[in-house]
């Protein structure tokens, strides 16, 4: 590789100056880039004359632009079968933000700088977490394209959110005397069983829709979470492989379960909770329809509707089994979460060490009914 100096007059007649790198690529073919300054020009042909003996160089006449690599991503991420929601949301974070800010620059003439001011820019017009969500997006975009041999290295490795300093939203977390309440005025089968999974399991909404009795074991005390319902009601698998996992169930559990197993309509999935279609049921009908009403006779209301989401009796069952001592590393389990990290940075706030005994399933529950009136 070389570098020399060029020099030329505009059309205004005014003196130009230019540093050009003159080199060829791993294939063989001459290339030439252009910079405005020498030491940019020498800092450049290092990386180059690297990427060129490792046979991953792209010259800029050679490569697609950041629009182009997102149609081809999403085209990947399709190809893999992945949610129809979560196909939607990516696309929306390439067109809605990515394209309109960066989506003409080369890959190959994409910098770390350059992702650092992107991310500002969605940092001032977007909120915190969704910037987060859009440059997570871009790096899986650039990711992509390595692996096409499009470009040599992901610049957007290491580029993050910051938070600012400010604390992680409050996570709602309903008593145990609401908890109480909830399972003392559940007098339907359905709305028990649902609670009991949801107070004594933490199924997520999602799970609990797409939940099949063949994942229930009455005899083993146990609920296997294997397949969960996406916003369109199709049943599929969980979204990590973490999500999958075998979780212990109380005795009030278990019999309301095999109560309800008499009393549940047949569907062709096999569903605990299936819709009057014989369907997965959808979000709002599952709070609105079974919990809600539950709640109201409870006195649980806020602004004339169901003081508690489904996710809520998620979050009381993490701090159920963390006041019975239950291990972080359980928990994590138990709850599905992707890595460690997600759990103490949830409940981090809740870990105490206190010194109570094993049968952890059965000591919820009798932590919950002794807290009735």
């Amino acid at each position: 590789m070389a570098i020399r100096k060029r020099q030329w007059k505009n059309a205004a007649g005014d003196d130009k100056t230019a540093w050009l790198v003159d080199y060829r690529d791993q294939s063989g073919k001459r290339r030439f880039r252009q910079f405005g300054r020498k030491k940019d020009a020498e800092a450049w042909q290092v990386g180059a004359a690297w990427q060129v003996s490792q046979g991953t160089h792209t010259a800029d006449s050679q490569s697609i632009t950041i629009a182009e690599a997102g149609e081809l991503w999403i085209a990947t991420v399709t190809l893999k079968g992945r949610e129809a929601t979560t196909i939607a949301a990516y696309d929306q974070h390439v067109r809605l933000h990515i394209n309109p800010v960066c989506g003409s620059v080369k890959l190959s003439r994409l910098t770390k700088p350059n992702v650092i001011a992107y991310r500002n820019q969605w940092m001032k017009d977007l909120s915190a977490p969704m910037a987060s969500r859009v440059l997570k997006s871009l790096r899986m975009m650039i990711k992509d394209a390595q692996e096409r041999g499009l470009v040599a290295q992901n610049v957007a490795l290491g580029v993050t959110v910051e938070s600012g300093g400010r604390s992680r939203p409050d996570i709602v977390i309903p008593p145990k005397e609401a908890l109480a309440a909830i399972l003392g005025q559940s007098g339907d089968d359905k709305a028990l069983a649902l609670h009991c999974l949801a107070i004594f399991a933490g199924l997520r909404a999602s799970e609990l829709r797409g939940l099949a009795w063949k994942s229930i074991d009455l005899a083993a005390a146990t609920v296997t979470v294997s397949q969960r319902a996406d916003a369109k009601n199709n049943i599929g698998p969980p979204k990590s492989k973490a999500g999958r996992r075998t979780i212990p169930l109380p005795d009030m559990a278990v019999q309301a379960l095999r109560k309800w197993k008499l009393a549940c309509p047949p569907s062709p999935a096999g569903l605990v909770f299936p819709s009057p279609a014989a369907k997965p049921i959808s979000h709002p009908a599952m709070l609105q329809g079974i919990s809600g009403p539950v709640q109201i006779a409870c006195g649980l209301i806020k602004a004339e509707k169901p003081l508690y989401g489904l996710h809520a009796f998620r979050h009381a069952c993490a701090s159920l089994w963390i006041e019975q001592n239950v291990s972080p590393k359980r928990i994590q389990t138990w709850m599905g979460h992707s890595s460690i990290q997600v759990t103490f940075d949830t409940y981090g706030h809740l870990f105490s060490q206190t010194e109570k005994d094993a049968g952890i399933a059965s000591a919820v529950e009798r932590s919950i009914l002794e807290s009735t009136p």
